[in-house]
């Protein structure tokens, strides 16, 4: 069933209120990749009555049509981070928006975890608790570099002058938040849970001030180093800092999902569809890519300087058994929709299904060393037999015609993994690419690949080779799709053409997929482009801060500019180049 969005919705399940109201900054698509809707089902099952409201206007009072919760608000700027979904690397404002209906950017407001808090309070002066959560909440929950105001901000929780946080993925939280309230019990020990206080609770690491990490570039580094480390639920220790005259308090996270528990997580009935009121609005076009998609895991021990899932999804990947995902693709099977192509099986990278270091499920994870950088640890044994086991039985179900392998896929771990590596890129290759297989190098520069915490290049080409080899081999005209980064900390215009040059001699291609790197909440490189200081090692870096340098780093590979855009775009536009020489039309004389 869908959640309720309407009191019409609450009738005819027999509700006269409901326990939880959920806000959410995307329109309501009822899928396992919807947060906002794994989250409300986990609650439904648990016996609350959990409605939502997708995308109400600030302007108008929407807010009000669900009535008022009795437990509490749950607030999210929705999949992806609302300023990244409103503004492109360059701050321009983005057109469309895959999250809502119809397809246009009008939905959804900057910071939206702040400006639904405030539409609620403006509605219901003295209401029920105000909870946050999802990514926007989760990556902004210390002081953190706004790239979009150049500014060290607040926790998002102060800022929203919200009750409670929680962050990560926080199924175990939320439904631990709501049966505190509902008991009356006092919930500020649950993992995974901040909040504000006059005092800071016993055993807990003191960070530095708000003020003082937005007033020093060092203790702003060593402030986000001793956050990062405190993220492993095995090794953390709370964390406590001084926002203005109170603490936020952000307790350990909680423990990583067994596997009983993810398949619980995944197990839960969904629609695998927008909601009927928003589709009325229009086409949702994020729906294509998610609506016949099986994730398997969560987290990434990849921890890419860039990337955020380390801190929100967690360094230790959660998978889920192969007889859950069996089954979830047997219901796919029997949706009206269902064409017979599963259009993705994987996770935040593919090929991370079904292994793990053995030391760090026991011990935590190490503060000494990477898994995957500078080098494959010697501790983790890539393992791909798992995986390549998972893909045959998914595309030999009765009603799947094509299985596809769309998540990235990491080229270090399957050169890595002697045993099954190879076996699984030709499983991969022979059955399981839609004409492209994505794979993100992101440069090819040492040093830049090392700010980026990127293995080096070598790998690359000799799996290029192979791909290529196991294409040919399958009689398919199959390519690589590169993912690369502009203008990341440390990268410099002569990078960028050492990057064209080997893009063109080694790879023979000319990328596409280039972006501009944009600072977002709670990574090391944001750190390093707000301090202009590399953080391991403590040595001024160069930061590419103009925004028409930066697009010119991307061009320079691309070949493409905004002329050359509204050429194409606009053919009839432009005026015919003159023609001279032999076979010209000869110019007519003027009448006098």
């Amino acid at each position: 069933m869908f959640l309720p969005t309407t009191k019409k919705e609450m009738a005819r399940l027999g509700w006269p209120d409901l326990h939880i109201i959920l806000i959410s900054g995307d329109t309501y698509i009822d899928s396992p990749y919807s947060g906002v809707a794994v989250i409300g089902k986990t609650l439904v099952r648990e016996g609350f009555r959990v409605g939502i409201i997708p995308q109400p206007q600030v302007t108008s009072d929407e807010i009000t049509r669900l009535g008022e919760p009795t437990l509490f608000w749950g607030i999210t700027g929705g999949t992806v981070d609302s300023m990244v979904a409103n503004y492109t690397a360059s701050k321009k404002w983005r057109k469309s928006d895959d999250f809502t209906p119809g397809g246009v950017n009008n939905r959804r407001p900057d910071r939206a975890v702040i400006a639904y808090a405030n539409l609620i309070r403006r509605h219901f002066k003295h209401t029920r608790p105000i909870v946050l959560g999802g990514i926007e909440a989760s990556l902004r929950r210390i002081s953190h570099f706004d790239f979009w105001s150049n500014k060290i901000r607040r926790s998002i929780l102060a800022d929203a002058k919200a009750d409670y946080l929680l962050y990560g993925m926080a199924e175990a939280g939320v439904t631990a938040l709501a049966r505190a309230l509902k008991e009356e019990r006092d919930p500020r020990d649950i993992p995974g849970l901040c909040y504000l206080s006059k005092d800071v609770p016993s055993g807990y690491l003191l960070l530095p001030s708000f003020e003082e990490t937005a007033g020093d570039k060092k203790i702003f580094t060593q402030s986000f180093n001793i956050f990062y480390r405190n993220n492993d639920p095995k090794t953390a220790q709370g964390l406590a800092q001084k926002q203005d005259t109170r603490w936020l308090i952000q307790n350990p996270p909680p423990e990583t999902p067994t596997r009983d528990e993810m398949d619980q997580i995944f197990d839960l009935e969904f629609e695998r569809d927008v909601h009927p009121l928003c589709k009325k609005a229009g086409e949702v076009k994020a729906l294509t890519t998610i609506q016949f998609s099986i994730p398997t895991h969560r987290g990434c021990y990849g921890e890419c300087n860039f990337c955020a899932i380390a801190v929100h999804e967690g360094r230790t990947v959660a998978w889920r058994s192969e007889a859950s995902i069996l089954k979830e693709a047997q219901a796919i099977t029997r949706h009206g929709d269902f064409k017979g192509i599963i259009g993705d099986v994987g996770g935040p990278t593919a090929n991370m299904y079904g292994f793990e270091c053995s030391k760090k499920l026991k011990k935590g994870v190490c503060h000494d060393r990477r898994c995957l950088f500078p080098e494959i640890c010697p501790s983790l044994k890539p393992d791909h037999s798992f995986q390549i086991r998972l893909l045959r039985k998914i595309r030999n179900l009765p009603g799947v015609r094509k299985v596809f392998v769309s998540s990235g896929i990491r080229y270090d771990l399957i050169q890595e993994d002697g045993k099954k590596g190879n076996a699984y890129l030709k499983e991969v290759t022979d059955h399981h690419v839609s004409g492209q297989m994505k794979v993100a190098p992101e440069h090819t520069q040492p040093r830049v690949l090392a700010l980026m915490g990127k293995p080096g290049i070598e790998a690359l080409a000799q799996f290029k080779k192979r791909f290529d080899n196991f294409s040919r081999q399958a009689g398919k005209p199959q390519f690589l799709t590169y993912y690369l980064i502009a203008a990341h900390p440390g990268c410099t215009m002569k990078d960028m053409e050492a990057l064209k040059r080997y893009t063109r001699e080694e790879l023979g291609t000319r990328p596409e997929q280039i972006q501009i790197f944009t600072p977002t909440p709670s990574t090391f490189s944001t750190l390093m482009y707000a301090t202009g200081i590399d953080p391991f090692s403590g040595a001024p870096i160069f930061v590419e801060r103009d925004r028409a340098k930066k697009e010119r780093q991307k061009q320079l590979v691309t070949g493409s500019n905004s002329q050359n855009r509204f050429k194409k775009k606009h053919p009839e536009k432009i005026a015919p180049k003159k023609q001279t020489g032999k076979g010209a039309p000869k110019k007519r004389k003027k009448r006098s």
